[in-house]
């Protein structure tokens, strides 16, 4: 079994502490800033066997290198951030399967966001870390990839299984909500979700893991084949991927 703690870390990034307990293996997903990262690590295990990481922003590799060198740990990415992701020693291929302890882990390559963007995803675990392609209610700002790709990395994602748990890199749900609620102003599940957001945010809790499926009922990014949502942009008659581009286009100025 894999217990998950969730570490908040800067202004709104997650980072992930995971511990396989069959095997004691400890690994961490992006860890955004060494101190935050540290403390939580030797507080719990005292030890760091991997680093995954998602892409290579310095908001989700900012830890690597300080924790190698105090854990001794090995560093995971995919092979085409190999020469971006500070202290790398295990390169990743699309599909590759892996193992942290026990637990095998799947690479889904999700460019987009970046050229070399991946998930972690576990089917036994029932759970993917999506790094910042896919939010609670939202998707990642394209900055090396097209919004064709984007699309498609989003696709593969909402594929998964629908009990699937989303680990994200941001606490961006509740501006995912209000950009949501005005494309998609009638949909009821997304309105149940408005009190439990505004409690979670009151509280300092995080909004994740969310799952598959709440996503496909409330995510406008991965609803792109709704009519209410194309008459309310005025495209009826649009494919879903020119809704997605037109919507992601319509989020960077919200």
């Amino acid at each position: 079994m894999l217990n998950i703690e969730i570490i908040p870390c800067l202004n709104d990034n997650y980072s992930y502490l995971i511990h396989d307990e069959s095997a004691n293996i400890v690994a961490i997903i992006d860890p955004a800033d060494f101190d935050t990262c540290e403390k939580r690590i030797i507080k719990k295990y005292n030890k760091l066997d991997y680093i995954l990481n998602t892409h290579h922003h310095l908001d989700h590799v900012g830890g690597n290198q300080k924790l190698k060198d105090k854990f001794k740990s090995k560093v995971l990415g995919f092979e085409l951030d190999k020469h971006r992701i500070p202290g790398i020693d295990i390169t990743l291929k699309e599909k590759q399967n892996f193992k942290i302890g026990n637990t095998f882990f799947e690479v889904i390559y999700i460019p987009g966001h970046t050229k070399g963007h991946i998930a972690f995803y576990s089917k036994d675990e029932k759970l993917v870390f999506s790094g910042d392609t896919l939010f609670s209610l939202g998707c990642g700002k394209i900055f090396e990839g097209t919004h064709e790709q984007m699309f498609k990395s989003l696709n593969k994602l909402k594929s998964l299984p629908s009990d699937t748990k989303i680990y994200c890199g941001h606490e961006y749900t509740k501006k995912n909500l209000e950009f949501c609620l005005k494309y998609d102003p009638n949909n009821e599940f997304l309105k149940r979700k408005i009190n439990w957001i505004e409690s979670k945010i009151k509280s300092n809790t995080p909004t994740i893991p969310v799952s598959i499926d709440e996503e496909k009922k409330t995510n406008i990014f991965l609803r792109c084949n709704e009519p209410a949502i194309k008459i309310a942009l005025g495209l009826d008659s649009t494919s879903e991927q020119e809704i997605f581009s037109k919507l992601r286009d319509l989020k960077d100025s919200f």
